[in-house]
């Protein structure tokens, strides 16, 4: 996923290297949460499970080998492609030690940094509410 240009600066300088050396040299090319394969499409099912081509077996969440499924389950399974990431752990962009950062696929990625956007999505509305005390009177929500 591409940086948003106001955030770019927060990286060092030759980051595309950096991560290009984590995701294909360490992780060769599989999430390292996971263990998906970067660039190919993944039978998943709606439960997380997903089918690994290499192994001919169904794995969870976790990369370990799961249950087969059903037909029911299989019925609303959907074909995603999966892109590798690199994921600060620390979720700071100016920490890139590479003890400090991890090949993650975009399911993985999103359940790392689950708790710091649901924090900072708590501190942008109460921002929010404290501009509109401030120059509106009362905060009324809409």
């Amino acid at each position: 996923m591409p940086i948003r240009a106001e955030l770019r600066w927060f990286y060092p300088i030759d980051w595309r290297l950096i991560s290009h050396r984590i995701r294909f040299e360490r992780a060769r090319g599989r999430c390292e949460g996971c263990g998906r394969p970067h660039g190919t499409l993944v039978v998943q099912l709606g439960d997380g499970r997903w089918y690994d081509e290499a192994a001919r077996t169904w794995r969870d969440d976790a990369g370990k080998p799961a249950p087969w499924p059903d037909v029911v389950d299989y019925a609303g399974a959907k074909a995603r492609r999966v892109w590798l990431g690199t994921a600060h752990l620390d979720h700071d962009p100016q920490n890139s030690r590479f003890r400090n950062l991890k090949a993650l696929c975009q399911r993985c990625h999103l359940r790392h940094d689950r708790r710091e956007h649901v924090r900072r999505r708590r501190h942008n509305r109460l921002r929010g509410r404290a501009l509109g005390d401030l120059f509106l009177g009362a905060y009324r929500p809409f």
